[in-house]
């Protein structure tokens, strides 16, 4: 007798979504269909099927043992969520070559189904990462005797779930920070920035409204700028390994001497990326948008507000708990905000991400000059109107008080005060005859006078 051959073995899984891309959370049951295609007669001693899902890290460090000895470190760690095997065809052992541990398979197409639960407990979602991974799959296995068996591994997806309407990633993020530019005995006028976004929990396909005001007060020109930015930590042995890649960026005006930038939901739009992973021991994929200062000649004015990237985007607000309008309406008020209704929910990370763009790794940043890079497709989605009553400027609150401060160099003394568009410097001696605390300061700083 000819025995036949075989032509094809495939993997198909029973999709739960309308985009016949295979997505699964925990507790989901994972069913599907092992294709086997033959021409003329096989015989088979089992077909197996072994799904896993794990995650794992791996990365080398080299060393440097003295005398000239070096040698290379391995770090690696890994933790499986859940290992299920089944036989489909045939008994366990396959190293049964006998007759009556043969099964015969006809020419022609034959499917067998499978299906496994899911652990209830947390999963972490699926990711490519430059020094792990975590990979969920199904193996399928045909074993013949005298041949060798026939394998095929067919990865799927496992999403842990981030509801981004939940009142701590619904609370505003906002921030400010100033600088001082100092050359030797000279100092100049500060660079103020302050910025606001209106929440911390974000999907794949949303523009994040940036609210900023920038106030340039030195002699220098300067250009505001903003970025998000992924940080992927990786951990083994006690060790820690941190990756951080660009993921997005915009440019503003470059800002001359005594000119001020505000920003009324300037939009940076999120490009398909991984949720935030904030759940698995080993590794973490944290976000954050870098609100800065380009400042040339000096180290750049850095604003960090954390965000969330989740897997269920924002309902609008009349399908809230009456809580979470609550605490949305507290925060709100907190930072002078004013929301009107929302329009149609954004898309969820499932109908935005395609598989093949999940697995693109992000191309790393390599220098501050990545931020220059302009975001690729339209960065235009949807603007929600909204009032925005931004702080007043440094120089025009009135309730600014004179300031004795120090220079960098510890060499001069002085008091300050913003008037306007200008910064008046008195001298040491002037500023002795405006305060008695003046011959106090040797340390650096600034402080306010009675």
């Amino acid at each position: 007798m000819v025995l036949g051959k075989v032509k094809s073995l495939t993997i198909s899984f029973d999709c739960l979504n309308d985009s016949n891309v295979p997505v699964y959370s925990s507790g989901d049951t994972v069913s599907g269909r092992v294709n086997l295609e033959v021409t003329g007669e096989i015989r088979v001693k089992s077909l197996k099927i072994h799904a896993r899902g794990h995650a794992k890290v791996r990365w080398t460090e080299s060393r440097n043992a003295g005398s000239n000895t070096a040698y290379t470190q391995n770090y690696t760690e890994e933790v499986e969520y859940f290992n299920h095997k089944d036989i489909l065809i045939g008994h366990e052992r396959d190293d049964d070559n006998s007759e009556e541990g043969f099964n015969t398979i006809h020419s022609g197409r034959h499917e067998y189904a499978f299906s496994f639960e899911l652990p209830q407990t947390p999963l972490a979602t699926s990711f490519e990462g430059r020094h792990g991974s975590v990979r969920y799959w199904v193996k399928a296995e045909l074993h013949r005797p005298w041949l060798l068996p026939v394998k095929l591994k067919k990865e799927f997806t496992v999403f842990e779930h981030i509801d981004i309407n939940t009142p701590s990633l619904l609370s505003p993020q906002a921030g400010t920070k100033d600088k001082t530019l100092c050359c030797w005995f000279c100092t100049s006028g500060p660079i103020s920035l302050s910025a606001k976004i209106e929440r911390k929990g974000y999907t794949p396909g949303e523009s994040i409204q940036i609210f900023a005001e920038i106030e340039n007060c030195s002699s220098r020109m300067v250009v505001p700028k903003a970025a998000i930015y992924q940080t992927q930590a990786f951990y083994a042995k006690g060790k820690m390994k941190e990756v951080k890649q660009l993921v997005a960026n915009l440019r503003g005006e470059s800002l001359s001497s005594g000119k001020t930038e505000t920003w009324n939901g300037k939009l940076l739009k999120i490009p398909p990326v991984s949720p935030s992973i904030l759940d698995c021991s080993i590794i973490r994929v944290e976000y954050s948008l870098m609100v800065y200062v380009d400042i040339p000649g000096a180290m750049d004015l850095f604003l960090n507000l954390p965000l969330v990237i989740g897997t269920i985007p924002l309902h609008p607000f009349g399908s809230r708990t009456s809580s979470v309008s609550s605490q949305c309406s507290m925060n709100m008020n907190w930072l002078g905000l004013s929301l009107p209704e929302r329009p149609e929910a954004p898309p969820s990370y499932a109908e935005v991400v395609t598989e093949e763009q999940r697995r693109n790794n992000l191309a790393p940043m390599s220098a501050c000059d990545d931020f220059e890079r302009a975001l690729q497709g339209p960065l235009f989605a949807y603007i929600q109107e909204f009032r925005f009553l931004p702080p007043p400027l440094y120089s025009e609150d009135p309730n600014v008080p004179w300031l004795l401060c120090v220079d960098s160099d510890e060499q001069q003394c002085g008091i300050v005060k913003a008037l306007g568009k200008e910064t008046v410097i008195l001298s040491a001696l002037e500023a002795s005859t405006r305060s008695p605390l003046c011959p106090a300061l040797m340390r650096r700083g600034s402080f306010p006078l009675p």
